[in-house]
């Protein structure tokens, strides 16, 4: 039974870390995910809006030292305390999302007269963050989310009784070493082979490392306590790294080497067919035809019977992940075939809101647009925000290039800084920076290579 238990920790601690450190590997973006969460017409928790990044790492760091706690046999009563609350609460929030009724409505109060507003639903928990879609194609749906949840709670549950009924579950011993380690480092590469990034497993060796240098010279409560230190002052710095530059292993549609065109192109359209019903008002009698067959709508012996029409989904379309990629101009033109088919590199200076971006960042960029048109590229700036607020910041800024408007979303997917960066050459991504690290010219050339 015990060999039963370190096996249920085993898999709880290995998904914990894996999940853990690919919300760490983008923080802006598990952020950008709770705020969908917090939002009015989601949980109504816009209290919490403002520190969704803080809370986002937070639970990276939550994760991952408890998921080492598991393998490590580490303040197991708190750890498996913990783990089973972040547990229910997953589990609860998954089941909300796929109960939510896209069609609902809630209401509100504006200015003392009350209104009818939709809600919107989550469609995607982010519980690995984008790596569910840049490693098999798909996120999980909220149900299948659910489940897994409710799977997890099942290997829960024999470690919870170990701890707290058997109590043979503490901080490991040697002999308890040679199953949990090697048994831990085995699942951790299995999901770095799922999600094809090898990270967490080289991320689990660095913490092995210091949890066996503190065992040596340290027992008891001290071990612990200097183990789970550890842990957390490297997922801190793991985070910080991927929060103040990019992501380390980019899953987003938008990454290096990826292209747009291509994926715009695999998108389809769903194939529907559409029903009406006519009345003979001759005979009375009322029959439905099929977009297939002709409407006798020129046919004066028959009439449409109203709110008849319905579309029934044949074959369900292929949403491309950058269907959402539009830049429209001032006049209305939109710039996005331009963009994807320019006979020269495309620079992209992202801004999902101008009014929020880091003034600090613009001079680097200016010069590298200046740089740029001045050899010949087009270089484009791409918001969200009104004209008004654009021409503001392009004057105080000085920029010469020509802005145009994209989706909020869209940008904050392309690259995770405000402002930044991104390269286009032949409708494929040549590169992504964050304003801080803005290349020069040169730097920029070179990754068309």
């Amino acid at each position: 039974m015990r060999l039963f238990v370190q096996i249920c920790r085993i898999l709880v601690g290995s998904l914990f870390i894996v999940s853990g450190l690919i919300k760490a590997n983008d923080p802006l973006g598990f952020s950008y995910k709770l705020e969908e969460y917090f939002a009015e017409s989601a949980l109504n928790w816009p209290a919490f809006a403002p520190y969704a990044l803080a809370i986002a790492v937070l639970v990276c760091v939550g994760e991952v030292v408890l998921g080492f706690a598991m393998l490590f046999g580490g303040r197991m009563k708190l750890a498996s305390i913990a783990i089973l609350v972040l547990t229910l609460f997953f589990g609860w929030l998954t089941l909300y999302t796929a109960t939510c009724d896209p069609h609902g409505t809630y209401t509100v109060v504006v200015n003392g007269a009350t209104e009818e507003r939709s809600v919107t639903c989550v469609t995607d928990c982010g519980c690995f963050g984008d790596a569910m879609k840049g490693s098999i194609g798909r996120s999980l749906t909220p149900w299948e989310s659910f489940i897994k949840d409710a799977i997890l709670f099942v290997f829960l549950f024999p470690v919870l009784f170990g701890v707290f009924v058997w109590k043979n579950a503490g901080w490991n011993t040697d002999k308890d070493d040679m199953v949990m380690l090697p048994g831990g480092l085995l699942l951790v590469a299995a999901w770095c082979w799922l999600f094809t990034w090898w990270g967490p497993l080289w991320f689990t060796l660095a913490v092995y490392a210091g949890y066996l240098s503190f065992k040596r010279v340290l027992s008891g409560a001290k071990g612990e306590w200097a183990t789970a230190s550890y842990t957390v002052v490297v997922t801190l710095f793991f985070t910080h790294w991927c929060y103040a530059h990019l992501p380390v292993r980019d899953y987003r549609p938008y990454a290096v080497g990826k292209s747009i065109s291509a994926q715009l192109a695999e998108g389809k359209p769903p194939v529907n067919k559409t029903f009406v019903s006519y009345k003979n008002k001759l005979t009375g009698e009322v029959k439905e035809y099929d977009s297939a067959s002709k409407y006798p709508w020129d046919d004066p012996n028959y009439e449409n019977v109203p709110n008849s029409t319905r579309i029934v989904e044949i074959e369900p379309g292929v949403q491309s992940q950058v269907q959402d990629f539009r830049l429209t101009d001032r006049d209305g033109y939109e710039l996005t075939r331009d963009i994807l088919t320019a006979d020269q590199p495309v620079l992209l200076v992202l801004c999902y809101n101008v009014t929020k971006s880091d003034a600090s960042n613009m001079p680097a960029i200016a010069k590298l647009a200046a740089d740029a048109e001045a050899k010949g590229w087009y270089v484009y700036g791409m918001t969200a925000n009104g004209w008004d607020e654009i021409e503001s910041f392009r004057h105080e800024h000085q920029l010469a290039f020509t802005f145009a408007q994209g989706d909020e979303k869209v940008i904050k997917t392309m690259v995770r800084a405000n402002p930044g960066i991104l390269l286009l050459n032949g409708g494929t991504v040549k590169g992504i920076w964050p304003g801080k690290d803005a290349p020069s010219f040169e730097e920029a050339a070179g990754s068309l290579k």
